[in-house]
């Protein structure tokens, strides 16, 4: 994440101050604005570190994906089904993927409505080191130490438990 800051105060926190004098408790609003600006910050710096390999994180999470399938190719359905996105947007990721040599379509032998994606060898050698460059830099999380990395981890985990994200 970005090592300088952008303003000699933190927003959020003003913007809670300020919530709290028109509308009562800002707990929750700092929280959920919190998140969100951790998120634009994280996904940057991602971003940023997966550029030299021609990707982005959405689409190095579809790489990774079927580097971690013990099968082999998956049905373009179950890729998004397990990455929690819309088929438009894996159809798009596939693509800009299949146009960069790094994985494959596959038609299914058994369902000729059913398309299956796989990685190349090309691909398998970028999301090593796409994983590399992630590592190095703690995949953007390098302001919390381990133990409060899982502590977030359990207390993020816990809202998505809520809102029926899994059961």
């Amino acid at each position: 994440m970005s090592a300088e800051p952008r303003l000699p105060f933190d927003p959020i926190e003003r913007a809670g101050e300020l919530w709290e004098e028109h509308f009562g408790d800002g707990t929750a609003m700092r929280l959920a604005t919190s998140v969100m600006r951790v998120q634009q910050l994280m996904l940057a710096s991602l971003d940023a570190a997966l550029k030299p390999f021609g990707l982005t994180f959405a689409r190095y999470e579809v790489l990774v994906l079927l580097t971690f399938s013990r099968s082999g190719p998956l049905p373009l359905s179950k890729i998004g089904e397990r990455l929690m996105v819309h088929p438009t947007s894996i159809t798009n990721a596939i693509d800009r993927l299949e146009d960069q040599g790094l994985v494959e379509r596959l038609p299914d032998p058994n369902d000729r409505r059913r398309t299956f994606a796989a990685l190349t060898r090309e691909g398998k050698r970028i999301v090593t080191s796409a994983t590399h460059a992630l590592t190095e830099i703690d995949f953007a999380v390098n302001g919390l130490d381990p133990g409060d990395q899982e502590k977030a981890y359990e207390l993020l985990r816990s809202l998505r438990s809520a809102a029926g994200d899994f059961t």
